[in-house]
């Protein structure tokens, strides 16, 4: 039952007991009211009514009695104040001498008070006639006495009319008296029965009062206990009802709290308004518990995803789904966040580690084929890369190592030139001062230069000859220079693909990231390698230069040489021809000798230069062979495809170019030159450079060309 309906039925029962009671109470006090109303209005009337009765009864005896005249009983009647007054009339009428007066008595006192006695006991019997059943022929016999009464007053009042007082007198005595104490007995009687009935009203009104008041206090205090045990039941109820539905919500929150695994459903058993909220939360607790249960579905599938994720399975989604709009958000996120790092990343990482691990080995023929992502095609990418630079790196490195065996041949070669072009140097200077001593001599011995004109046009010749051959020298000199400058130019073009490359893989593995970082090193060490080969090479080519200027010196005065030689044959046959001018011819022949003279220490002095440069050549030759050996060996310390295959390239000078013979095809990484860079090798190509040597005391010093740096810088 519901509680409003408890409440409600519960005051119902306090309020029909308050009505019923009530309407007890107001019944008595309506008998209560009745009663004293038949007491105040019946009952006393009608005593009032009897006693007034027999007042008049008494006035009309007394009546009569003064009409008899008779003394005694007029004083017998007045000494009886219970007699009646008509009694005293009829004797006062009886005993009158005066007949007016009597006609008085007999008119106020005798027929009045009949007549009242009549009217009183009418009023008499209409109210208490009912009550007095039992008394029935009282009244009939009050009525006959009554009757007889006013008959026998009607003939002593007659006979008094006609002045027969002792027959008067002998009637009321005998006749009248008898039939009125009859009368007067009967009122005397109703009386006593009118007091019964007063006493009997009274008693019921009283029990009436005690009844109503025992049912009033009866009915309040069973009201009381009636309404303490309802509040006592409907509080225990409502409590008892409270108390489950608190204790299965507790139940149901602690489930939502994760404290307990299961909930129970809350007792809807009572039928009231807290089962109807619990059967609501029911419902609740129903759809909730199943919501929880797919939540935990898919959180126990999202675990697993986990897991999965954790040894590196990125291919699997989660596969469950609730009506939880958050879970289901998350979920799609989750998926997507696998979708994407399965696509960008791969779909097996372990396959991405056993990569890392292997690259870490240096073991760059590995690829990854049992995953997919373009984190792993990058990685394929960039073992490819990496490859074909480690190919690359092995036939530049081979290339130089192969260029520079040469150079050290050249720079030998050079050095044997360099060597013979300073003895016949001395040679030639050696033959000049004799010549400078010859023509000192002519100058004051004419006659022995005639005779010993032949001898000096041979020596002459013999200078030219010599002369020629320093000229040849020096041509071969340049050609070994060149082939230094060409050796070296493809040592620092090697350089600077070597040092591109080296940044590319550092680009590369800078992108892989922290899986990048062992080849980070190697690339770095590679560019170390690589600008120390271009630092190298700058040095050997400044050099280079430097004895290409320095033979271009001599050689230039080997041609003066000749040329003076040639003028020293004309001059000797003109001496021979003109022994006139010999004095003359001499002196100036002294000159344009010690001028040679001083030619030759000076080209002396280069050709020991030269010497000194072939020998810092072959230094740097020593160093770039050691570089090159280098690189090689790091590059077969490595795994790579091609690694056994890789040759030293063909080097094509003139168009500078290279080749490698019987390497795999590799697919070169194309890098774009910066604007700058292209337009300083523009400039390179145009402007021939010219490095500088500058010797002081024997102690060279040797300078790059400025532009070379800045190419360097701005790489």
């Amino acid at each position: 039952m519901k509680i409003k309906y408890k409440i409600i039925g519960s005051f119902l029962v306090l309020i029909v007991l308050t009505i019923i009671s009530s309407v007890y109470v107001s019944n008595n006090i309506f008998h209560l009211e009745k009663s004293v109303k038949n007491l105040s209005q019946r009952d006393f009337t009608g005593v009032t009514v009897l006693l007034e009765a027999d007042r008049d009864s008494y006035q009309s005896n007394v009546a009569l009695s003064q009409t008899v005249n008779l003394l005694g009983i007029t004083n017998l009647l007045e000494a009886d104040r219970d007699s009646y007054q008509s009694n005293a009339a009829l004797a006062q009428i009886i005993g009158a001498p005066d007949h007016s007066k009597t006609k008085e008595l007999i008119d106020n006192g005798v027929n009045n008070n009949i007549k009242q006695v009549k009217q009183r006991y009418e009023k008499f019997k209409e109210l208490l006639s009912k009550l007095m059943p039992q008394n029935s022929a009282k009244f009939v016999e009050f009525e006959n006495l009554y009757t007889k009464t006013d008959d026998n007053t009607k003939k002593l009042v007659q006979m008094i009319k006609d002045n027969d007082y002792k027959s008067a007198q002998v009637f009321y005595f005998n006749t009248y008296l008898n039939d009125y104490e009859k009368m007067r007995d009967l009122i005397d009687f109703f009386t006593e029965e009118s007091y019964k009935v007063i006493a009997q009203e009274e008693k019921s009104t009283i029990t009436l009062i005690e009844s109503s008041l025992a049912t009033f206090v009866i009915i309040t205090i069973l009201s009381i206990i009636l309404a303490i045990i309802f509040t006592f039941l409907l509080s225990r109820n409502i409590n008892k009802s409270i108390n489950n539905f608190k204790d299965g919500l507790l139940d149901f929150f602690k489930y939502l709290n994760k404290e307990e695994s299961s909930v129970e459903l809350l007792d809807t058993s009572a039928k009231d308004e807290i089962a109807a909220i619990a059967q609501i939360v029911n419902e609740n607790i129903t759809n909730t518990k199943s919501l929880l249960e797919k939540d935990d579905l898919l959180i126990n599938d999202v675990k697993r995803v986990v897991e999965l994720v954790k040894t590196g399975d990125i291919s699997k989604k989660i596969e469950k789904s609730t009506h939880n709009k958050g879970l289901e958000e998350l979920k799609t996120i989750f998926n997507e966040m696998i979708q994407i790092i399965s696509e960008n990343i791969s779909n097996d990482t372990n396959a991405i580690e056993k990569a890392l691990q292997e690259y870490q080995k240096l073991n760059f023929r590995h690829r990854i084929t049992t995953a997919t992502g373009k984190t792993v095609d990058g990685l394929n990418t960039l073992a490819k890369i990496i490859n074909e630079m480690l190919v690359e790196n092995k036939a530049n490195g081979l290339t130089l190592q192969k260029s520079s065996s040469e150079l050290l041949s050249k720079v030998d070669l050079i050095s044997r030139s360099s060597n013979e072009a300073a003895a016949s140097i001395e040679e030639t200077a050696a033959a000049l001062e004799e010549i400078t001593s010859n023509i000192s001599s002519n100058t004051q011995n004419v006659i022995a230069m005639s005779n010993n004109a032949n001898d000096l046009k041979k020596s002459a010749n013999e200078g030219e000859e010599l002369a020629s051959q320093t000229t040849v020298a020096m041509d071969s000199i340049n050609e070994q220079v060149t082939a230094i400058n060409d050796a070296i130019s493809i040592i620092d073009q090697i350089a600077f693909q070597t040092n591109i490359l080296s940044l590319n893989a550092a680009v590369e593995a800078a992108t892989a990231g922290e899986a990048g970082k062992g080849f980070a090193v190697v690339a770095q060490e590679v560019r170390n390698l690589a600008s120390r080969s271009a630092e190298a090479a700058k040095e050997i080519k400044s050099l280079v230069e430097n004895a290409t200027t320095k033979a271009n010196d001599g050689k230039a005065i080997s041609d003066k040489m000749i040329k003076g030689y040639l003028g020293l044959n004309e001059n000797i046959s003109k001496t021979l021809e003109l022994i006139g001018g010999v004095e003359s011819a001499s002196k100036e022949q002294q000159m344009g000798i010690e001028q040679i003279n001083s030619a030759v220490g000076l080209l002396d002095r280069q050709t020991q230069q030269n010497a000194s440069i072939a020998n810092q050549t072959k230094d740097i030759a020593d160093e770039t062979q050691y570089i090159a050996n280098e690189i090689v060996r790091d590059a077969d310390e490595k795994e790579f495809e091609g690694k056994e295959s890789v040759k030293s390239k063909n080097v094509d000078i003139n168009s500078k170019t290279l080749s490698t013979s019987s390497n795999p095809k590799v697919e070169k990484p194309k890098i774009e030159k910066p604007k700058e860079e292209k337009q300083k090798e523009k400039v390179k190509e145009k402007e021939p450079i010219t490095p500088k040597v500058q010797s002081h005391n024997k102690a060279q010093v040797i300078t790059s060309n400025s532009k070379n740096d800045d190419e360097w810088e701005s790489f």
